[in-house]
């Protein structure tokens, strides 16, 4: 198979949906894979702006796996009573402004609609987490230096 064949396949596979592809003609084995990001946008309501997903695409053994970690998290997730405040983006969630200083709130704390909860860094951005409701700090549900998801729950409150 000549370079150019070669390089013309490379760009068909790249181009098209495919995740593996595996080629054997005599004495050449040609193999590629590929992880491709899926983007999806969910329909934005009046109070939120749109949200987007990203989703790696992977291979049969990766997902399965990954399948497994979601099955087991389904089966201990639990219910809150109380108004739960979620993590509106991923990233690093920070209890205090400073490593020296006092958390923003403890369990037992008694916070008002607007106030600051904690904060999430997300590409070397510091976003503030504020309440949602007034109420008492229930529970915390993240630890200080925890990777957070989208839509993961943080604080209970009552």
């Amino acid at each position: 198979m000549e370079l150019s064949n070669i390089i013309e396949l490379i760009h068909a596979v790249s181009d098209s949906n495919l995740t593996q592809f595996n080629l054997q003609d005599g004495n050449l084995n040609i193999s590629m894979s590929a992880e491709k990001t899926i983007v999806q946008q969910a329909a934005a309501n009046t109070d939120a702006a749109l949200s987007v997903q990203y989703q790696p695409v992977m291979q049969p053994a990766a997902q399965s796996a990954v399948q497994n970690q979601i099955t087991g998290q389904a089966t201990g997730t639990e219910t809150f009573t109380g108004n739960v405040v979620k993590s509106p983006l991923v990233g690093t969630y920070y209890a205090a402004s400073s490593p020296d200083s006092a958390p923003f709130v403890k369990v037992g704390d008694k916070v008002n609609k607007g106030q600051v909860l904690g904060i999430v860094e997300a590409m070397k951005l510091m976003n503030e987490i504020e309440s949602e409701f007034d109420g008492t700090v229930k529970e915390i549900l993240v630890e200080n230096e925890q990777m957070v998801e989208f839509g993961q729950p943080m604080f209970v409150i009552e």
